[in-house]
């Protein structure tokens, strides 16, 4: 497995490919038991991984008690990342959720307790409440680094002019950085190309992408009639062949991987990796395997190089409208420059 530096506002190191420890545990009602469990961490290792993503909510905790236990004699050579925002229970009460103050320190204090250790290397808040203000986030999560609990922090699941503007305020506050993003983004999924991803190349940030399977889609498990996976048992954060579009895709998923004797897994993970390996930032996908044929199956994209012209189809039949005002923009480039032909700048411009 490769190495990245997690951005440009970071030294951070990280592997290319990310561990998501959302199914450790049971507390959803679908996961992994505690061996399974150690089964795929062992091999996330083994593969040369470093760098493990959870939240205080997955499986109502489970998740960082069951990795406290797995990364305590390998804490100083991993990365943990782990959520606050949503509340570890529904039972918790509306105090132990939301972007503000008292829910990010009283968080971090019972993640710091799960996990069993000192420090927390990326903090994320888990998704935009809507309410708390950016000053207040930032000036927390500023709080945190200087007292040592938290050494990075990040936004996920925030619109773009958000991250953006608080970049922004960090850099003329004299606040920590905001280090990364996290957003979902897959062959299924490709919105985030529209602000996202151009505004994290623009500004330096990482960006570390969830469901890069589209929730199992991007395998074709659920052409199946089996019952035991995640859309028929979880039911969420899942992907589906409800049109025109999603069948056409899912064909030239199946035809790419047949052409190159591997799984549709491979193919939709290496399309990610090329995606990566043309950003200008670190772009770092999120694995979430429930067992370790999953993780095996998974990692097995390593060794699959993509061809052009597999890379155009995968493209081309996954594109999705990039919208006003970005097609507009695109369509008077040529009128703008008086029909000289512009070398435009890879890193778009802030």
């Amino acid at each position: 497995m490769h190495y990245k530096v997690f951005g440009r506002k970071t030294g951070l190191r990280v592997s290319e490919l990310a561990l998501g420890a959302g199914n450790f545990g049971t507390g959803w009602g679908h996961g992994a038991e505690r061996d399974e469990a150690k089964r795929i961490f062992d091999g996330y290792l083994e593969a040369g991984g470093n760098f493990i993503d959870t939240a205080n909510g997955y499986q109502g905790g489970q998740s960082e008690a069951m990795l406290s236990e797995f990364i305590a004699t390998e804490r100083d050579r991993l990365v943990i990342a782990t959520k606050y925002t949503l509340g570890t229970t529904p039972a918790a009460g509306i105090s132990h959720t939301g972007n503000n103050r008292k829910n990010m320190v009283r968080a971090v204090e019972e993640s710091l307790t799960r996990l069993k250790t000192d420090h927390i290397d990326l903090f994320w808040a888990h998704m935009s409440d809507g309410v708390t203000p950016t000053e207040e986030i930032l000036r927390g999560f500023d709080d945190l680094v200087r007292a040592g609990k938290i050494h990075y922090a990040g936004l996920s699941n925030f619109p773009a002019w958000r991250i953006a503007r608080a970049d922004l305020l960090a850099e003329v506050r004299g606040f920590a950085p905001i280090a990364a993003i996290q957003v979902e983004y897959s062959l299924a999924e490709r919105t985030a190309e529209r602000e996202q991803l151009p505004m994290a190349e623009a500004l330096g940030l990482a960006a570390t992408l969830w469901s890069p399977l589209g929730g199992g889609f991007l395998t074709g498990k659920y052409r199946s009639s089996d019952e035991n996976n995640r859309a028929a048992k979880l039911g969420m954060l899942v992907h589906a062949e409800k049109s025109a579009r999603e069948t056409a895709l899912l064909d030239t998923l199946l035809a790419v991987a047949a052409e190159l004797d591997a799984s549709p897994t491979h193919v939709a993970i290496a399309w990610l990796r090329e995606k990566a390996k043309r950003s200008t930032t670190a772009l770092i996908p999120i694995l979430g395997s429930r067992t370790r044929e999953q993780l095996d199956a998974t990692l097995g994209a390593l060794d699959v190089q993509l061809s052009a012209d597999q890379l155009s189809r995968l493209d081309g039949i996954s594109e999705v409208a990039k919208g006003v005002p970005h097609e507009s923009i695109a369509g008077s480039v040529a009128r703008f420059s008086g029909g000289v032909t512009l070398d435009l700048p890879i890193i778009p411009v802030a």
